[in-house]
């Protein structure tokens, strides 16, 4: 039975991956911009999401970055940042969204003044008053920060630093993003040493933009307890599509240890990781056991939300069940405490009208 658009909406989502600066609303963009005197190709909220999305999926990797400089011209002063990151909580609760984790690099904030950790607080307190508004609302929702550092820059080993010294207010993991192929984790070898030594939890951006051996680099030195996409690791598998593939040691790590994939469905098309929804490599490693979860990536930039990429995945065949798995899957990869991802499991759970005793 194919789930109407009012169900899936209904439904309660998990969300790992999503970049702030990917998320923003067109009409916000459009009033800051003109606050700040930055010329953006439309004035109109809806041409201009829609140029953004077509731009995300024109294979141009050009115009797909287009869209970010124009949302980091306006995350420049913590007031911007603030409304920002309250309005990104707001959206996703009236979404479905019951957990999030929202991504950001605090290094690309700094123009306006503010220090990394300035930028750490404008997020936090826009996730406080998104959280407080959503509940107003009826839409109850908990959200968590994830610091991100850039490959192709130098400041890793700084916002580990950053990460490590906010984790007991608001920072609950550490990722590494920005160009893949040619910006290897072994150049951040310093940052992620000083991660595992202090216990912070890490995922990596791997497996988008380069091969499986970048799946293979963050597992291995990255020590990453998730991988950001992680589509291409089905390189490391022969004859995936027989009765008897065999894996690569790469392949083998992340399904035996369970290593959660961040999927992104419509970006990871937009990007070329995958060819299609309908032939994303998400679906064969869902069915050869591998731990799969569904995310937006960004927001903005792609034209999708959660709901929207629950109901393209249902599109292509994806039942109530197998999105209710993959959405427990994301409880319990969440950079949680160990009782409160058994309580957002059980939330997932009750909201898709089962309990323990249905598993």
């Amino acid at each position: 039975m194919t789930l109407t658009s009012a169900e899936i909406l209904s439904l309660p989502k998990v969300l790992l991956h999503d970049h702030l600066d990917g998320g923003l609303r067109p009409s916000t963009l459009i009033e800051l911009a003109a606050e700040v005197g930055h010329e953006l190709p439309s004035t109109d909220p809806d041409e201009l999401a829609a140029l953004f999305s077509k731009n995300a999926a024109s294979g141009d990797l050009v115009r797909y970055l287009e869209a970010f400089v124009h949302t980091a011209v306006v995350m420049q002063s913590a007031v911007n940042i603030r409304r920002i990151a309250r309005e990104a909580v707001v959206d996703l609760a009236e979404d479905g969204v019951i957990y999030a984790e929202l991504r950001y690099a605090p290094e690309q904030h700094l123009e306006g003044g503010l220090t990394l950790q300035e930028v750490v607080e404008a997020v936090q307190a826009g996730i406080e008053e998104g959280v407080v508004e959503a509940a107003e609302a009826r839409h109850p929702i908990r959200v968590t920060a994830l610091l991100d550092a850039m490959r192709h820059l130098d400041r890793s080993l700084e916002i580990a630093e950053l990460a490590i010294a906010n984790r007991d207010r608001c920072c609950v993991g550490f990722d590494i993003a920005g160009p893949e192929a040619g910006f290897p984790v072994s150049n951040h070898r310093a940052a992620f040493e000083l991660l595992r030594d202090n216990h912070m939890p890490v995922t990596i951006h791997a497996g988008e933009a380069d091969g499986a051996d970048s799946v293979g680099q963050a597992l291995g030195l990255g020590a990453a307890r998730r991988i950001g996409h992680g589509v291409r690791v089905h390189e490391d598998i022969t004859g995936i599509d027989t009765d008897e593939p065999t894996f690569g040691a790469i392949a083998r790590h992340a399904l035996d240890q369970q290593v959660p994939l961040e999927c992104c469905p419509t970006s990871n098309v937009q990007t070329g990781a995958a060819q299609s929804i309908e032939h994303h490599p998400m679906h064969v490693l869902r069915d050869l056991g591998f731990a799969i979860t569904v995310n937006t990536d960004n927001r903005l930039v792609s034209g999708v939300s959660m709901s929207g990429e629950f109901s393209e995945l249902v599109r292509v065949g994806w039942t109530k069940e197998d999105l209710l798995e993959a959405t427990l899957i994301a409880a319990w990869a969440a950079f949680l405490p160990y009782d409160e991802r058994g309580e957002l499991a059980e939330l997932v759970l009750e909201g898709f009208g089962l309990g323990l005793e249905d598993l």
